[in-house]
């Protein structure tokens, strides 16, 4: 009986060693994920900024084209008032040509301004550009370094995969049908019932009966409590 817990104490130990890779595995994808998220933020700050530039190009383009026109239309009025043949139109004319004059005009300052505003905001993007490059490269390096230890865990995970096999296959049937049914559920899928007869899985006492029997037979049973494999810690003595 010995043998037997013996091998299924070599084959947890195999588990017990994959568990806590597979652990510390478990970690990289979120902090992997977390380090994307902050990227998606910082291009997305970057985005922000680009944004409001071309809105300030298309602004300035527009109002330059506005400008050309309403300049091209004064001079086809002025071209007109030589043809006006009333006093009243004539005046009616030359106010218009003043009007639009003024507004363009207006118009003119604006567009220095909005200038203005567009060389601020252009040096703000590449400003942010610069920011979120350097970001990216940071956090670029921190997500390839993770990735490679995934990789090492990963591969790590497979070559003990080989012992797990051979380990697996010193167990006995019965008992190793019984321990994969426990594993999936909870690990340690076996433990000691350690004086005076408390289950080391779940701290609770097991019968007394139960507790004389393992350590007069040197058997296992199952804990009433959390259905562990258990045995006495004798068993494994010697």
């Amino acid at each position: 009986m010995r043998e037997k817990l013996l091998a299924l104490v070599a084959l947890q130990k195999v588990d017990m060693e994959i568990a806590a890779l597979n652990k510390s595995a478990g970690e990289y994808p979120k902090q992997i994920a977390e380090l994307e998220q902050l990227l998606g933020a910082a291009r997305s700050a970057t985005e922000a900024e680009r944004a409001k530039l071309t809105d300030l190009d298309r602004q300035k383009a527009t109002m330059e084209q506005t400008i050309i026109e309403e300049k091209d239309k004064v001079k086809k009025w002025e071209a007109r008032l030589t043809e006006q043949r009333s006093t009243r139109e004539y005046s009616a004319l030359a106010r218009e040509i003043d009007i639009a004059k003024k507004t363009n005009l207006t118009m003119a300052e604006d567009l220095i301004e909005l200038g203005k505003a567009q060389a601020t905001q252009r040096t703000a993007f590449q400003a942010k550009e610069a920011e979120f490059l350097g970001r990216a490269r940071e956090l670029g390096e921190k997500m390839g370094a993770l990735r490679t230890k995934l990789a090492a865990v990963e591969a790590e995970v497979k070559g003990i995969g080989g012992r797990r096999e051979e380990a697996a296959r010193k167990v006995d049937p019965g008992l190793i049908k019984r321990y994969e049914h426990i594993k999936k559920k909870k690990l340690p899928a076996m433990v000691a019932v350690v004086a005076p007869g408390t289950c080391n899985g779940c701290r609770m006492n097991v019968p007394a009966q139960m507790y004389n029997t393992l350590r007069t037979t040197l058997g296992y049973d199952l804990c009433p409590s959390c259905q562990r494999i258990i045995h006495a810690a004798e068993a494994l003595e010697g």
